[in-house]
């Protein structure tokens, strides 16, 4: 999925959204759009404003605007996903809106599954097989976060054995292809789609590789305390980390020509082959369909 949404010096808005179930979320500048297909092969549209209470000030903080982001999309992802859910499930007619608390518990719940997998769960293994070896800090950071990089690793090859979730990837792929068709200023047809690659640079994969290794940067300044500390300090600090991830997907974006930026969006460019698969034409029809629907939905709240 690409995360980053900002305006260039220019003012142009940079469109990016995810995959969801049988379809395509993008977020415009004053919507989002989301795209599915039912089980009977028609694409449903719909188009929602983003939460108001992310349209603030904090957004042009630098590190801060990148846990605001963050914590939007989360928001943004789950109500895209339920609706995608309904469509592909053939009953979208009955969708109510998610109460809030739900919607809290839900992101909680998400992000404590996360927090467990891959803050707490490498932190206990580095603990029992690393430190009793050295008590090195350095070394002891080090491969923690080597231990979370392998883990990730492993968790997207694992998923993607699933058959719907190799589907998502498909939907993953097709919405790459479509920004990069729009960005490129070619019209959305799905021959001029299909010349792109499935790879983005602003892919929220590049962002999770950036978030690994800018942790064993971090985590490695605050040597070896006791365990629960060592827990809470990657608790604590992970919207920190999220943040300075943000700034950096964000500067590499902006001089994405450079060949040093290139060279250091490599890795993550490659580690996106996990994360899509060739998408088919209907496929590619529903991305076109969502990006569409965002592009429309921003110029009627412009003539508004």
């Amino acid at each position: 999925m690409a995360t980053e949404q900002q305006q260039s010096h220019q003012h142009t808005f940079v469109y990016g959204g995810q995959a969801v179930l049988e379809g395509v979320m993008i977020r415009g500048l004053h919507a989002i759009s989301v795209a599915a297909r039912r089980p009977d092969g028609v694409i449903k549209l719909r188009s929602f404003p983003p939460p108001g209470w992310a349209q603030n000030p904090l957004r042009k903080v630098p590190v801060v605007r990148g846990v605001v982001v963050m914590a939007e999309m989360l928001t943004i992802g789950v109500r895209a996903l339920t609706y995608s859910a309904q469509v592909a499930a053939g009953d979208e007619e009955t969708e109510q809106p998610i109460p809030a608390w739900s919607m809290a518990l839900t992101l909680l719940l998400a992000l404590a599954l996360g927090a467990g997998l891959f803050v707490v769960a490498p932190l206990l293994v580095t603990t029992a097989a690393v430190d009793r070896l050295t008590e090195n800090s350095i070394l002891s950071n080090l491969a923690e976060g080597v231990i979370r990089l392998a883990i990730f690793l492993a968790y997207i090859v694992f998923i993607g054995l699933m058959p719907s979730i190799r589907r998502v990837f498909a939907y993953h792929a097709a919405e790459h292809m479509t920004v990069h068709a729009m960005e490129a200023g070619l019209s959305l047809k799905s021959e001029n789609v299909r010349r792109f690659p499935a790879a983005h640079p602003r892919c929220g994969t590049a962002f999770l590789l950036t978030v690994m290794l800018v942790s064993i940067l971090v985590f490695a300044l605050l040597g070896t305390p006791d365990l629960p500390l060592r827990i809470l300090s990657r608790i604590l600090l992970m919207p920190v980390i999220a943040g300075i991830s943000y700034e950096i997907i964000r500067f590499n974006a902006r001089h994405s020509g450079a060949a040093v930026v290139r060279a250091l969006a490599a890795p993550s460019l490659a580690l996106q082959a996990l994360t899509t698969r060739k998408p088919d034409d209907d496929q590619i029809e529903v991305a076109i369909a969502a990006m569409n629907g965002a592009i429309e939905a921003d110029r009627a709240a412009q003539a508004a």
